[in-house]
């Protein structure tokens, strides 16, 4: 006979007493650690406070005009209904038009090729296709949230292996003698790479442009990596959602490097690049076996979707390539701006090699903690920002660092900029 679940004293099938479940705590503990966002906490103070918010990662401005219109053309044209699972015909053969013409990788728009929304759901959908509870997932820290939150998800064990963070001046300070020194930038021990892999490791996830620190991992960095993936057996993903974002050297893609096209999953998306980060249209490439596997979770995560974006993406992918490079350019200028703005200010400040983040110090102006400079500057400075601590495990190495954006017009910047300074260096 069936037992009743909501009956404690049920006896079930095996005459055990069926589990009761706290119905207040409903959460399963492995995602009880996640709670509302750092960027959505920094946001709500910024809009409390009518800060300057250089801490969420979006810029303050649309599209190129011919994306948006593109929208409008799918709009009117009635492309309003599902698009195909793996995304429209379209925008996966400008996918891989771009990967061709940009890296020199061949991919099949029909089996190599998947459209979801937005890199999270791309990478979400990769580790919950290819891990089983109890393997583990190396990943680079400072690591971005949504890594630790789809490992945890698909019942994987999350191994962090740190970026060595910049302690020493790289220059001298170019706003005078109250400015403070440029810090050098992060970059990776591949030693430790090695060092983590154990015989449970099934994926390493490799972010590069990598936020929040702006580190831009070269050649000899990757092919490290590629070593280590291919001596071991496992499988790469990786995020490059800011490949054209990029001001110092050059984006170059694991997939590139000697083993790792049949390893890897790719994963990028427009939002950074256009300026659409609500579109949510990203994409993921990958071999046969690997796309196979990411389609099957995908469909039953989104299904399918946004089909008038998908198709104003495959708009903006077609983009001559000088209008990228007009939008790197740009980006350029407003790094270059923040960094010397921050620096004069007083805080050392590393310049990024790409993404739209720059990390501070804030110690130097009197804050050792700096996720309490990040909860009390939207009220006392007018600026948000989001401290580096966010991102680790351990919090002493970075204790002092925060991240700001500079994703903003150059008008929003300077006021930004004008705002610290003026904070920093008190009245009168």
């Amino acid at each position: 006979m069936p037992t009743d679940r909501n009956d404690p004293g049920g006896s079930g099938a095996a005459g055990a007493p069926a589990a009761v479940r706290d119905v207040a705590q409903p959460l399963v503990p492995r995602l009880r650690r996640f709670g509302t966002t750092i960027f959505s906490e920094m946001t709500a103070l910024a809009q409390a406070h009518d800060a300057v918010n250089l801490g969420q990662g979006f810029p303050d401005e649309d599209p190129p005009p011919p994306v948006l219109a593109a929208a409008h053309a799918a709009l009117d044209a009635g492309h309003n209904q599902y698009a195909p699972g793996p995304g429209i015909p379209e925008l996966r053969a400008a996918i891989v038009a771009h990967q061709q013409r940009r890296y020199g990788l061949t991919y099949d728009p029909d089996t190599e090729v998947t459209v979801t929304f937005g890199a999270t759901e791309a990478l979400a959908a990769t580790l919950l296709a290819v891990c089983e509870p109890g393997d583990e997932v190396v990943v680079l820290e400072p690591t971005y949230d949504a890594y630790t939150a789809a490992i945890a998800m698909a019942g994987a064990t999350e191994v962090r292996v740190p970026l060595t963070p910049p302690t020493v001046a790289a220059r001298a300070p170019a706003g005078g003698a109250g400015a403070a020194p440029e810090r050098p930038a992060w970059h990776l021990d591949v030693e430790r790479v090695a060092a983590a892999i154990t015989p449970r490791t099934r994926v390493l996830v490799c972010n590069s442009p990598h936020n929040p620190t702006g580190a831009v991992l070269g050649a000899e960095e990757l092919d490290a990596i590629a070593q280590v993936c291919t001596d071991h057996g496992l499988l790469a993903v990786t995020d490059e959602v800011y490949e054209h974002l990029v001001y110092d050297g050059a984006h170059v893609p694991l997939a590139t490097r000697p083993g790792m096209r049949q390893r890897t999953v790719t994963i990028s998306s427009a939002g950074k690049t256009f300026s659409c980060t609500g579109w949510k249209v990203g994409w993921a490439c990958a071999p046969p076996p690997l796309t196979a596997a990411v389609r099957t979770t995908k469909q039953f995560l989104s299904f399918a979707g946004g089909t008038p974006l998908q198709h104003a993406i495959a708009t903006a992918l077609a983009l001559p390539d000088d209008a990228v490079a007009a939008v790197t350019a740009s980006h350029r200028v407003r790094r270059d701006l923040l960094v010397d703005g921050l620096t004069a200010a007083g805080l050392p400040t590393t310049r990024a090699a790409g993404t739209y983040f720059v990390t501070a110090d804030v110690a130097p102006i009197g804050w050792r903690d700096g996720a309490a400079f990040c909860r009390w500057a939207p009220e006392a400075l007018g600026v948000a920002a989001v401290p580096v601590t966010a991102f680790v495990t351990d919090p002493a190495p970075v204790a002092s660092l925060v991240r700001f954006a500079f994703c903003k017009p150059e008008a929003v910047l300077r006021e930004g900029v004008r705002r610290l300074t003026e904070g920093v260096a008190g009245p009168g």
